[in-house]
């Protein structure tokens, strides 16, 4: 269950230019399960899969692939009972439903890559190994903490798609004893392999935990950026053991750079190509200790790599009291990359949420403790610089929101239209309350149903809100996270879930 407070800087409440659709509900019998994809197929058909759990003690037992007309109708639906793997990602292209897993071979102590896809409405799968890694077993290879990267011996891989969603690549990293071997490999969506590229050189001085992936337009490069953590190095407590880094890889190879010089250390950057320029945007800290200080946009020649414009945009002092009011000593940590998008004068607007892992030991009810993983989903960050890189303006959205268990229902998800950003969040909270005439806070009510509420930032930056959709309309909780986004049609779908009952909503944004 998710916990949420949301506190927000207003100027007022207004009529938002939305319009909502509710499909039809439908019975469901695999009460406990995760929303693992959502795409869109040919003749506007939506293709959602679930993997789902069953038993006294709860395990994977199969994924469930639904299908839904454009009129929130369920087409078919089909049981793909496939366990034993680790589910890594999965989209619909070429009239194809592809699903990605990893697996573990005890026998030949290996791990092996595999697609499994089927025609979307014939489910009839087929099973295509991609490539097999020797390796001891690894508790858990497919490491997705942000904060917390461990690079212990064995394997670990990771595994990105490009903001446009035409290519992935597979980060393959092994190491046993002397043995330091790192691999990259691109995949375009036809499943064949555009690029192969030995990163073993590089690890030999620092690990690698990769956190974006652009692809050029026509595949002949890649620019991932990577969380840089140095090895065989001693440090002093003061100093910063990792730096961010820019890779491009290339058929012929792999060329790093970083950007970092005193005082200014690059955090949480994402590259993206426009208009022939790889611009790198994110946050930078002043000092070597983690906490973000301000905004960093940086253009880069897509070849050589080499730093063009490259600015520093530090927080403002109204930026910090809409965020923590008077409790100026606080920092801004552990920003994560949600979206970017451009406007059509070139301004730059992204979005970036406070998240992090937390744990915690408690009585389990029969004498024994039980370890619980709890994540935090907290402020919401938007920014929107112009073209030249210079900030325009900060925005802080004050929330607070953890979970044990599915994070869909929790966070948020952003659209941007006409230089105006729309954040959608879904919280049991009935109505705000309004401290000092500028910070809007949603406690959370005790229902189990979910008001849709939805904020809006307009292009000077001025935030209002409005409550979309009412509980009493939404029975069903909303995986407000997870939306299927139609940009051409300026329309977002939410799935909604509840033991046994499922189905569809349609969120459109009027001009």
């Amino acid at each position: 269950m998710a916990v949420a407070l949301l506190a927000a800087w207003v100027c007022g409440a207004q009529e938002m230019p939305v319009d909502y659709m509710f499909g039809e509900k439908y019975n469901d019998r695999y009460r406990y399960s995760n929303l693992v994809t959502f795409s869109e197929s040919a003749q506007g058909n939506k293709v959602l899969v679930r993997a789902y759990y069953t038993g006294l003690i709860l395990r994977p037992k199969g994924y469930l692939i639904e299908r839904y007309n454009p009129q929130l109708e369920l087409i078919d639906e089909y049981n793909y009972k496939f366990r034993g793997a680790d589910f890594l990602d999965g989209f619909v292209a070429n009239g194809q439903l592809y699903l990605l897993f990893l697996s573990y071979d005890p026998e030949r102590l290996s791990y092996t890559y595999s697609v499994h896809q089927t025609p979307v409405g014939a489910y009839n799968f087929t099973r295509k190994d991609l490539l097999t890694i020797p390796s001891v077993y690894v508790e858990n290879p497919v490491d997705k903490n942000y904060y917390n990267r461990k690079f212990n011996s064995g394997f670990s891989t990771t595994l990105l798609f490009d903001r446009e969603q035409k290519a992935f690549a597979l980060s393959l990293h092994h190491k046993k004893g002397d043995v330091n071997k790192h691999r990259i490999l691109v995949y375009n969506f036809n499943m064949q392999p555009v690029m192969d590229v030995d990163f073993s050189a590089s690890v030999e001085e620092k690990n690698y935990a990769f956190e974006a992936l652009e692809m050029a337009p026509d595949h002949s490069a890649a620019y991932l950026v990577a969380k840089a953590y140095f090895r065989k190095r001693r440090f002093k407590a003061e100093e910063r053991k990792f730096q961010y880094e820019l890779i491009k890889l290339a058929r012929d190879g792999a060329q790093t750079a970083s950007y970092d010089r005193e005082g200014f250390y690059s955090e949480a950057l994402k590259p993206i190509l426009r208009n022939g320029k790889l611009i790198c945007v994110g946050f930078y800290a002043d000092r070597k200790d983690e906490r973000y200080n301000g905004l960093e946009y940086l253009e880069v020649d897509p070849q050589t790599l080499q730093a063009g414009i490259h600015k520093y945009n530090p927080f403002s002092h109204q930026f910090m009291v809409d965020k923590f009011g008077s409790e100026s000593e606080k920092a801004i940590k552990n920003l994560v990359f949600k979206d970017v998008h451009f406007t059509p004068d070139g301004s730059l607007l992204f979005n970036a949420e406070e998240y992090f892992v937390t744990n915690s030991i408690q009585d389990n009810g029969s004498g024994g403790r039980l370890r619980v993983e709890r994540f935090h989903h907290n402020d919401i960050i938007s920014v929107r610089l112009d073209s030249r890189g210079d900030l325009v303006w900060a925005r802080n959205i004050n929330k607070t929101e953890v979970t044990q268990g599915d994070g869909a229902y929790a966070s948020y998800s952003a659209y941007s239209k006409d230089g105006h950003t729309y954040f959608f969040i879904c919280t049991a909270a009935d109505n705000p309350q309004l401290l000092n005439n500028e910070r809007l806070i949603f406690r959370q009510g005790l229902s189990r149903n979910r008001n849709v509420f939805l904020i809006r930032l307009n292009p000077e930056g001025r935030i209002s809100w409005e409550k979309i959709i009412d509980q009493s309309e939404a029975r069903l909780p909303l995986m407000v996270s997870k939306p299927l986004v139609e940009e051409d049609e300026d329309r977002l779908y939410f799935y909604a879930k509840r033991g046994s009952k499922k189905q569809l909503v349609s969120v459109h944004i009027r001009g």
